[in-house]
């Protein structure tokens, strides 16, 4: 970090500085009103006598719809520009989000839901291409930056919603879905003011979006991301319903703080050394090759093992996930960064919904709680071998 100030001295660092401040809560923004569902539905399964599959549903259409939308997001970003696209994305989530607890029934919980899902991933693509735009000599920094607050915008509604926000609301889940929009809306606010509109030149050749799916690059990014996402996911979807089939609820809570707080000294790690890690794939071979044994630890169900491997895997997700979301902006144009985020996050979300899926088939099929951990050993082996050929 201190390396990337010394090259900003004399170059606008005041204004630099205030791009990472925006890239943060961006970042932040992609989660927290997703995560800010999780804690409230008891009280909406209760309202709307929810069946176990509404539920689910409910829970997981974002995460698929992360991967189905991102491609017109980088359609925007290629007709209207990463800005404005970031922008534009960041308004309809606030809005949208605010708008899950206005109606009377479930039918707008879940429209709205669909509404914010389908904005966050245009949202996604847009943020690679403004790190490539305002930061092209620190983007692993950059990205670094954002992903830090994407970690927050997912612990912080989880930690705050129950004790803090439902307690000054009277348990009211459509406020507290309302009062954690209002970051999103304050981020769009504060870009729009803050930032310039840049036109393109009108003798610019057309950005092109369509992800170039012959391109390997493509393929080894988004198995990347997919594995890392789809090992965290269903990490996180199999951690309860397996302690309590070992019969070791009590450890269920601190499982899952292990697994998600994990995911933040791999964000001061990635902050103090984002441009070396960057600059070869060994962290990126390394990180898989941790989590699977920590995988086994996790399904030892003894109290020491589990905890250091849920950490572990945790630990292991971030780190990977924000090296492959500073990639784009090292390896591609920044006229093309979009595009191919675009595609990595196609193939990754897409991934990252199915994983939790197979575990659970695994579980059914075989009747062993533990065979449901296979899919997440497959999901980082993925990465492992997909990272072992990647060349930069």
């Amino acid at each position: 970090m201190r390396a990337a100030l010394n090259r900003w001295s004399g170059e606008g660092i005041a204004r630099r500085l205030w791009h990472l401040v925006l890239l943060w809560l961006a970042g932040a923004d992609l989660r927290v009103t997703v995560l800010a569902l999780p804690p409230v539905l008891p009280l909406i399964h209760r309202q709307f006598a929810l069946s176990e599959k509404a539920v689910g549903a409910l829970s997981g259409l974002p995460v698929l719809l992360f991967g189905l939308m991102a491609i017109p997001g980088s359609l925007l970003v290629a007709r209207i520009g990463a800005r404005r696209t970031c922008i534009a994305g960041l308004a309809v989530v606030a809005a949208a989000s605010a708008a899950r607890g206005a109606g009377p029934s479930v039918a707008m919980l879940f429209a709205m839901t669909f509404l914010m899902a389908a904005a966050i991933a245009v949202l996604q693509p847009s943020l690679p291409a403004l790190v490539a735009r305002w930061f092209p000599m620190s983007s692993g920094l950059a990205t670094a930056i954002y992903a830090n607050g994407l970690l927050i915008g997912e612990a912080a509604p989880a930690a705050l919603t129950i004790p803090l926000v439902l307690a000054a609301f009277d348990d009211s889940w459509r406020a507290s879905l309302a009062l954690w929009s209002a970051p999103v809306a304050l981020t769009a606010l504060l870009m729009t003011l803050s930032t310039p509109s840049v036109r393109r030149s009108p003798t610019a050749p057309a950005m092109r979006w369509w992800p170039d799916w012959r391109r390997a690059l493509t393929w080894q990014l988004g198995l990347m991301q997919g594995g890392t996402g789809g090992l965290y996911f269903a990490s996180n979807a199999l951690i309860p319903d397996y302690l309590h089939a070992m019969g070791r609820p009590e450890l269920v809570g601190p499982c899952l703080s292990a697994l998600n707080l994990g995911q933040l000294p791999a964000s001061a790690v990635m902050l103090v050394w984002a441009r070396r890690l960057t600059a070869g794939k060994a962290a990126l071979v390394a990180m898989p090759a941790l989590a699977i044994p920590a995988i086994a630890l996790l399904a030892d169900a003894r109290p020491w093992a589990a905890v250091l491997g849920a950490g572990t895997i945790g630990f292991s997700c971030a780190l990977t996930l924000i090296l492959t979301l500073a990639l784009p902006p090292l390896l591609a144009p920044a006229d093309d960064v979009h595009r191919l985020s675009a595609g990595m996050f196609a193939i990754g979300y897409t991934l990252s919904a199915v994983t939790p899926l197979v575990g659970g088939a695994i579980w059914d099929a075989t009747g062993v709680p533990a065979a449901a951990f296979l899919a997440t050993a497959a999901a980082a082996a993925v990465v492992l071998v997909t990272a072992l050929t990647f060349r930069r």
